[in-house]
């Protein structure tokens, strides 16, 4: 099944960096963006590759909200944790650039933790490719009240 992308994570607005959800199953996902004009994270050469982080984590993002759409349930808070070996070709990705997200579960631990192996492309050449951490609390609203 596919939805649309504000039915998977939670992020609105100019936080929403990605635009739609190309195909998923159960360890990985692949979603799209169209490097707009204008945006938080824009500079006069366009969006800077670090930004291709948080690409990669709304993927992981909307691979949670997949698979808690497809159980019926609303779509989980999840918290970055950080990354490993981040490497773009890239200093910047520029404005009308579309880029494709890939995301593959590596590990998914029952309390939460995570390791997804991400990449960016553009026409089937990679761009950028990482390793990132996440944490999926089981109760977020208990988590951040305790965090608190």
């Amino acid at each position: 099944m596919r939805w649309p992308i504000d039915a998977l994570i939670p992020h609105r607005g100019p936080m929403r960096l990605i635009d739609h959800l190309i195909d998923w199953d159960a360890q990985s996902i692949r979603v799209g963006l169209h490097v707009p004009d204008e945006g938080l994270f824009h500079d006069a050469r366009g969006v800077p590759s670090y930004v291709g982080i948080e690409y990669m984590a709304q993927a992981v993002a909307a691979w949670a909200g997949c698979q808690a759409r497809a159980r019926g349930a609303a779509p989980p808070l999840g918290f970055l944790l950080g990354t490993r070996r981040y490497e773009c070709t890239l200093d910047h990705f520029l404005v009308g650039m579309d880029l494709v997200v890939d995301a593959r579960c590596e590990l998914m631990g029952e309390n939460g933790l995570g390791a997804f192996a991400c990449q960016i492309s553009r026409n089937d050449e990679v761009l950028a490719n990482a390793l990132i951490s996440v944490f999926e609390p089981p109760d977020a609203a208990a988590f951040l009240e305790n965090t608190s």
